[in-house]
């Protein structure tokens, strides 16, 4: 007598091609299972941690090594001063950890899919601290931003443990537990601009890398130990994964929409963010004049978006994707006239700032979980995804500060307006068609 169940080789892989036959009605209900997810996602993980303490784990690991790509931007000023030169004249070094993660997405993040990620997870850890401690000792910029450079392109942990939790969460949590890793991604980058600019006023830039190379090692290691056993990996060439990029994306309207709409987002943030210091410091009618210390305290508020990122992931596990996007887009566009009006208001831009982070992560969310699950490749997938997101926050700071300079802060707010409108417009005329 045979068995009618399916063998588990027939439900392990979903096609990458199977999302050019949902209707976008479908984005509302995610898969209920994914590549690689495990039968027994609420029981013990391999490493041996139970799984809330396991998600606890990770999720700490993610705020530490994402604070590590911002980690040099509030110390800039104590840079300068160290190596003899101006905070502009050493400026360039923040520039060069963002092209160093760009480079790291590409690269490092689709290994996930094809190497043992225990390993992987622990190499990157400790390259990560290795180049930080050596950043710790430089002698001049040229060679703080070497080793800028290096850190930042290894410290791409969290986008490898994002598909693995996402695949091994139960189908009706798998958002809520994504959005832990999200809390943990978007409280690292608080923690790097406010609490290394206090730490480094207090100890000293070099104290603040040394600090971090420790943290990352630690708990990198200990994130490698307690990852489930991988014993069967794709094999073929080693940056294959890189070549699948193009037509994974070709082949899935669902995640080109997730990418387009967070790059979307993510631009009008962009915009918004990178521009508000110079409203903040600036004089007269420019700007409110603050301090330098009393601007980078404007950053706390983005902790708006590790208070929404639980709330967040129990509304998309309970509402869907699509509802949650358009929510977060409604909410965005709402902002945008705040921070206007905040211009000349400092009520209207703190209400703005909490409004724009909430919609970021609400809607990072949600598409980040799109994205991982609509291929059977979620480890390429998720690096379209966050490529797409942090291309579209790149020209979108560009652009305002171009816009800037010639129009002023309404120029930036009409960059961010028109991102949002890009972002939203484009998806929803290929939806139609």
């Amino acid at each position: 007598m045979t068995s009618r169940t399916p063998s588990p080789s027939r439900t392990a892989s979903l096609p990458e091609s199977r999302s050019e036959s949902l209707p976008e009605s479908r984005t509302e209900s995610l898969p209920k299972s994914l590549p690689g997810a495990s039968a027994a996602a609420d029981q013990a993980h391999p490493g041996g941690l139970p799984p809330r303490l396991f998600l606890v784990l990770i999720a700490v690991c993610t705020a530490v090594t994402a604070a590590n790509i911002y980690v040099a931007a509030p110390l800039l000023p104590l840079m300068a001063r160290d190596f003899g030169s101006t905070p502009s004249g050493v400026a360039w070094i923040a520039s060069v950890a963002q092209f160093g993660y760009a480079a790291g997405l590409l690269f490092f993040a689709p290994l996930g899919d094809r190497v043992n990620r225990r390993r992987l997870v622990a190499a990157l850890s400790l390259a990560t601290a290795a180049a930080l401690a050596l950043g710790a000792t430089a002698s001049g910029a040229t060679a703080l931003a070497a080793a800028v450079l290096v850190a930042s392109a290894a410290t791409v942990v969290p986008q490898l443990l994002v598909p693995l939790v996402a695949a091994r969460a139960p189908a009706h949590r798998r958002a809520s537990h994504v959005a832990a890793l999200i809390a943990g991604l978007f409280t690292g980058v608080v923690a790097a601009r406010v609490l290394g600019a206090l730490a480094g006023q207090a100890f000293g830039w070099r104290a603040v890398f040394l600090g971090a190379a420790v943290l990352t090692a630690v708990l990198g290691l200990a994130s490698a130990a307690a990852l489930p056993r991988e014993d069967q990996r794709r094999g073929g060439p080693l940056f294959a994964g890189l070549a699948q990029l193009p037509g994974v994306v070709r082949m899935s309207p669902e995640l080109r929409r997730a990418c387009i709409r967070q790059g979307g987002m993510y631009g009008a943030w962009s915009a918004l963010w990178t521009s508000l210091a110079l409203l903040l410091t600036g004089h007269g009618d420019g700007g409110y004049g603050m301090t330098t210390g009393a601007a980078g305290l404007f950053g706390l508020f983005g902790l708006a978006a590790s208070l929404v990122a639980p709330v967040a992931g129990g509304l998309v596990d309970r509402f869907g994707v699509a509802r949650v996007v358009a929510s977060a887009y409604v909410l965005a566009a709402v902002s945008v006239p705040l921070f206007w009006l905040g211009g000349q208001r400092l009520w209207a831009l703190c209400a703005a700032a909490v409004a724009v982070h909430a919609a970021l992560v609400a809607s990072h969310i949600a598409n980040q979980t799109l994205a991982l699950t609509t291929t059977s490749t979620p480890a390429v997938a998720n690096t379209a995804y966050v490529v797409a997101g942090f291309a579209g926050g790149a020209m979108a700071s560009a652009l305002a500060g171009t816009a800037f300079t010639h129009w002023g802060w309404h120029g930036v707010c009409a960059v961010a307006a028109g991102c949002l409108a890009v972002g939203w417009g484009v998806t929803s005329l290929r939806t139609r068609r």
